[in-house]
């Protein structure tokens, strides 16, 4: 994996009622601090790619539906500096899970080929949002096929 990067596995709790989805515990190895909490809706067929934080840590949830989330590590210093991981998450079952995305590692995200319905990915941000601290880049700055990826289930 790329330094400093964390898949974390969530606990989905069910009865007759309906279901608890856990997030974000201050007591998990991958919680450093509250800055924000906020929810991105992504279309069908929408890429929403590069960006990067200069020192916020991102942990992004799939709460709706299913999300490929593409990482590019551009840290000189990071010994995966230059590598590209893709990571599928989704609302269910065992892809339910929280992606921990330190600073200056550029992502994107998704919907897999074929996913016909808006998906919702909430992140736990680490800093409240200063457009001066995040740095965007145009898709092809990365090269990576965004097409080879096709919803899971």
């Amino acid at each position: 994996m790329i330094e400093g990067v964390m898949l974390t596995d969530l606990k989905i709790i069910e009865d007759d009622r309906g279901e608890i989805r856990h997030f974000m515990r201050c007591d998990k190895p991958s919680f450093e601090q509250f800055g924000e909490v906020y929810f991105s809706l992504i279309f069908p067929d929408t890429v929403k790619a590069w960006h990067s934080h200069k020192e916020m840590t991102l942990n992004y949830v799939c709460v709706v539906g299913e999300v490929v989330i593409a990482l590019c590590d551009k840290r000189p210093e990071s010994p995966t500096y230059g590598e590209i991981e893709v990571h599928l998450l989704n609302d269910y079952g065992e892809r339910y899970r929280m992606l921990t995305i330190p600073p200056g590692v550029w992502n994107g995200f998704r919907s897999p080929v074929g996913w016909r319905e808006d998906v919702i990915i909430a992140n736990c941000a680490t800093l409240p949002h200063d457009p001066d601290e995040m740095e965007r880049y145009p898709l092809e700055e990365v090269d990576f096929y965004w097409g080879r990826y096709e919803v899971s289930g």
